[in-house]
């Protein structure tokens, strides 16, 4: 699915009636997914890329599909890295971290503290290039993803990823 049509279904995937389980939300076993958001705040530096990827295992169900925790987990280590390699300016910088069930999908929202320079973008690299190769990962495993500029300072990534893959 191309990139743009991602983003418009993480928008709508994103609006507030959305946050919360309603009655005409469709049918899910519950026991599946955590019943609340989870969010976390870390050191933008590079030991808590690992401290993130763990949150954010811990906090799924043990009975989760073994490739969807994976995706969950590979998504945390890119987007908490780029937030902190392209985002971090100062000591004392955060970079959050958001994951929450809606519609039958898994959403993680990556935000750093960058001034909002420039967005994150999707770039081919060479084949021999040893970075850039994060948002194309994203884009491979992600079912939809898409980049906005924070209120006050800063870029969000959103992830989703399906809780369960018609393969």
């Amino acid at each position: 699915m191309p990139v743009a049509d991602r983003a418009s279904m993480s928008v709508q995937a994103l609006a507030p009636s959305h946050l919360v389980t309603a009655p005409t939300a469709p049918e899910t076993d519950m026991a599946d997914v955590p019943p609340v958001p989870r969010h976390w705040r870390f050191p933008a530096r590079p030991s808590s890329v690992s401290q993130a990827r763990h949150a954010v295992t811990e906090a799924l169900p043990g009975q989760l599909m073994p490739t969807l925790q994976d995706n969950l987990s590979l998504l945390t280590s890119e987007l908490v890295t780029n937030a902190i390699r392209y985002g971090s300016q100062h000591d004392g910088e955060l970079v959050e971290l958001v994951l929450w069930s809606a519609d039958g999908h898994y959403w993680l929202a990556v935000s750093g503290p960058g001034s909002g320079g420039r967005a994150p973008a999707l770039a081919r690299r060479d084949a021999d290039a040893e970075s850039g190769r994060g948002l194309l990962l994203v884009d491979q495993i992600a079912a939809a993803w898409a980049v906005r500029p924070r209120p006050t300072r800063g870029t969000s990534v959103i992830a989703g990823l399906p809780l369960h893959r018609h393969e």
